[in-house]
C-alpha cells in the first residue's frame, strides 16, 4: 500500500510537470489572440503595477523636486556671495579712483609750493557732533607736526593744526565756531585788500572774511588766499572766492561772504605744511601786520 502511494505522487508529479511544461510552450508561442485566463492574469498584474507605479512616481518627482531645489538654493547663495564681492569691488574701484585724483591733485599742489615742506597725512577720525570743527590726522609729533602748521587739500586751505600727539594730529577746521579761529588773508585784485577770515556762516556754507577797508573795491569771484602776514600760514593759500559783500553796521569796514576752495564736509587725504623759509614781507604788508597783531591775531 505504500508503495502505490509513493508511485501515485510520483505520477502525479510527473503529470504536472508535463502539463506545466505545455502551459509554457504555449504561452511562448506567437499568437494572435491570447486566452481569457491569460488576459484576466495581465489585467490584474498591470492594474497592480499601475496602483503601484503612480504613488511611487509622486514620491520619485517630490524628491527629485527636493533635490532640484536644493541645488538651486545653493546655487542662489553662491550667486548672492558672488553679488556681494561685485558691489565691495565696485566700492573699492570708485573709493581707489577717488583716492587716485586726491592724491595727483596732491602731488601737483606739492610740486607748485615751494616756500614749505608739505607732509602727507589721511583723516582717521571725525566727531560727528562737531563735524566742521575738527579733525584727527595720522601724523604727529614723530613727522616734525606742529602747533599752528597749516593743513589744506589740492583744493585749499581747510584749517590748522590744533594739538599734536606722538603719531596723530587734531585740526581745527576754517569752519569751527571759536573766536580764535582767524587767518590773515588778502583779496587778490589790482590792489591787494586785506581782512581776517573769522567766522562760518553755516546755513549758507560760508566763510566770513571781516575788516575789509569800507573803500575797498571788491568784486564777485574775487580769489581770497592767505596773506602770510599772521606768521602762521604760509603766503599764497587759496581761501575760496568772493560771493558777497556786506558793510558792518557802522559802516568803517565791510565783510565779505567767502566761499571756500574746499571742501569741509569730504575730507580724506591733506597736507601739512612744514614751513621752511621766512618771507620779507614788504612795507605795506609789514604795517598790514602791525595793524592785524594789534586787533589780537
Amino acid at each position: 500500500m505504500p508503495q502505490f502511494l509513493t508511485n501515485k505522487r510520483l505520477i502525479i508529479l510527473l503529470g504536472s510537470i508535463i502539463i506545466l511544461v505545455a502551459l509554457i510552450g504555449f504561452s511562448i508561442r506567437d499568437r494572435g489572440n491570447i486566452t481569457w485566463p491569460e488576459k484576466f492574469v495581465k489585467d490584474v498584474t498591470g492594474f497592480g503595477q499601475n496602483i503601484i507605479s503612480k504613488p511611487v512616481s509622486v514620491v520619485e518627482e517630490f524628491f527629485d523636486n527636493v533635490g532640484r531645489l536644493r541645488n538651486t538654493y545653493e546655487e542662489n547663495e553662491k550667486l548672492r556671495t558672488n553679488l556681494d564681492k561685485l558691489a565691495q569691488l565696485e566700492s573699492d574701484v570708485i573709493r581707489l579712483e577717488k583716492d587716485n585724483v586726491e592724491l595727483r591733485k596732491l602731488l601737483e599742489k606739492e610740486e607748485s609750493l615751494a616756500d614749505y615742506e608739505p607732509v602727507q597725512a589721511t583723516v582717521i577720525a571725525r566727531n560727528p557732533d562737531r563735524w566742521y570743527d575738527l579733525i584727527t590726522i595720522d601724523q604727529g609729533e614723530s613727522n616734525g607736526i606742529e602747533p599752528d602748521m597749516a593743513v589744506m587739500t589740492a583744493s585749499g586751505l581747510v584749517g590748522k593744526v590744533k594739538s599734536t600727539s606722538k603719531f596723530t594730529s587734531t585740526v581745527q577746521l576754517l569752519s569751527a565756531n571759536d573766536a580764535q579761529n582767524r587767518v590773515s588773508a588778502l583779496i587778490q585784485s589790482d590792489k591787494s585788500n586785506y581782512g581776517l577770515i573769522e567766522g562760518y556762516d553755516e546755513e549758507k556754507r560760508m566763510l566770513k572774511m571781516t575788516k575789509i577797508p569800507s573803500d575797498a573795491k571788491v568784486e564777485k569771484g574775487q580769489f581770497v588766499t592767505t596773506s602770510g602776514l599772521g606768521g602762521v600760514f604760509p603766503k599764497g593759500l587759496v581761501i575760496g572766492k568772493v560771493m558777497d559783500l556786506v558793510p558792518d553796521e557802522f559802516g568803517l569796514t565791510q565783510t565779505a561772504l567767502v566761499e571756500p576752495a574746499a571742501s569741509f564736509y569730504d575730507l580724506e587725504h591733506v597736507m601739512v605744511s612744514k614751513r621752511t623759509m621766512t618771507e620779507v614781507l614788504p612795507k605795506e604788508e609789514s604795517r598790514q601786520q602791525v595793524l592785524i597783531e594789534e586787533e589780537g591775531l
